[in-house]
């Protein structure tokens, strides 16, 4: 799964750490579940009562998912919902395969890994003029759009940022947020020589920091950065390595050893909760976790500072979006499932469930306190992750830059020698087609 994946799952259920490890354990379970269901995906029907039996595959869970369809189905009670759940580490590739099988369900979770191939084969319908699209807001439609057609209809979006034990930083004279790198790295200093480790990143993937970092620079850029990387029109030498150098000061500073490489988000979360280290790059799936092992932590985040005093950035994206099949025979009743799940009834509860910063324009989401500050940016698209914003190769691309980032973590390479291997990488990618 890659890392996008984890943020996404986590921050759509809102889990901690010990309901994540009962539905890994059930992953397994999940995964055959998926394999008898392929024949009933794609076999949507009209009763002989004149009711309608929506097929839809998610990857939320059944406690999550059940509200929204109970109240649809009360809504529109000539539509019945036959959901089937599969776990987020086998989704893509179970969706995938019903895809290629024809038996994928009406109405299908989608993800930007998988849209680019998705809409080439034409195994999706175009939303664009559905009427359920002005809920939307406008990120969310970037993000599950191809050429000008959306795709997807997503109802929510995290953040990511600097979660913080505040206990910790006071006792360095901590006040306000940094504004700028240099100040985040002069706090960083100051609790390192208090005998406080000062800030935790996984190493598994690319990092909460240097996302919004590269957020920046895409700003800086226009938004296009991306896509003039692709077309040929800049290199990722060229406009991640500021960003790289910037980050790199971490590990050159000492602020993080070089050891983090290897460990996990969970590792991370872990060392957070028992009040190991001041910082974490993370996002507000986090915050339940540690509410739940630390309540009496008084937490708070704060977005990643750039070089500049002033500039400030938050990882993030999209959440998954609600898809029709393109082979439905349901079309009509699928737009209302949608319709319903993206109205202000179908947002509020699902806030509710998962506690994610829901995005549509009828509803205000209800958040912990500590997230607060990532709202507004969030929902204003004031958000980055690289994988999301490459118009292609995201699955083959995505975990040959997280081996390298490893590797400039532990100093192998320097940050233009890193980004240059992407280029190369990327070259290699559109030779082969």
């Amino acid at each position: 799964m890659s890392l996008l994946t984890q943020f996404r799952v986590r921050s759509r259920a809102g889990l901690t750490l010990a309901r994540r490890g009962r539905a890994h354990r059930r992953s397994a379970v999940a995964l055959a579940a998926a394999v008898g269901l392929m024949a009933l995906a794609g076999c949507s029907s009209a009763g002989g009562t004149g009711t309608t039996t929506l097929s839809f595959t998610s990857w939320d869970t059944a406690a999550v998912m059940k509200p929204l369809i109970t109240a649809f189905e009360k809504e529109n009670p000539k539509i019945k919902v036959a959901p089937s759940y599969v776990s987020p580490p086998t989704y893509i590739a179970t969706l995938q395969t019903r895809m290629l099988a024809g038996t994928a369900s009406d109405v299908v979770i989608l993800n930007p890994e998988d849209q680019t191939q998705l809409v080439a084969n034409k195994k999706l319908l175009d939303l664009t003029s559905a009427p359920f699209v002005s809920n939307l807001a406008s990120v969310n439609k970037q993000t599950y759009s191809v050429d000008g057609k959306l795709y997807g209809a997503s109802v929510a979006s995290w953040g990511g940022g600097v979660l913080y034990n505040e206990e910790l930083l006071k006792k360095v004279g901590f006040t306000t947020p940094p504004q700028s790198w240099s100040e985040f790295l002069a706090l960083s200093q100051k609790l390192k020589a208090a005998g406080i480790t000062p800030f935790y990143e996984a190493g598994d993937g690319i990092s909460v920091s240097l996302l919004a970092l590269l957020g920046l620079q895409n700003e800086a850029s226009g938004g296009t950065m991306d896509a003039d990387i692709f077309s040929g029109k800049t290199t990722f030498e060229k406009e991640w390595t500021p960003a790289l150098e910037t980050w790199g000061q971490l590990f050159s500073t000492g602020v993080e050893s070089r050891d983090t490489a290897g460990l996990t988000g969970d590792q991370v979360v872990a060392s957070f909760v028992k009040g190991d280290v001041a910082m974490i790059g993370t996002g507000p799936w986090t915050v339940s976790t540690v509410r739940a092992g630390a309540p009496k932590m008084t937490l708070g985040f704060f977005a990643v500072p750039g070089s500049t005093k002033g500039d400030t950035f938050w990882a993030g994206a999209a959440s998954p979006a609600y898809a029709i099949n393109a082979k439905t025979q349901n079309k009509d009743a699928a737009e209302k499932f949608i319709s319903f799940l993206t109205s202000k009834s179908g947002a509020e509860l699902y806030n509710k469930g998962t506690a994610a910063i829901t995005t549509t324009t009828n509803f205000t989401p209800v958040v912990d306190t500590a997230i607060k500050p990532m709202v507004e940016p969030v929902q204003k698209g004031k958000i980055y992750f690289a994988s999301v914003s490459w118009p292609k190769y995201q699955n083959a691309l995505s975990p040959y830059v997280n081996s390298l980032l490893q590797q400039f973590i532990q100093g192998k390479y320097s940050a233009s020698e890193t980004a240059g291997m992407i280029d190369k990488k990327l070259a290699e990618l559109k030779a082969a087609g």
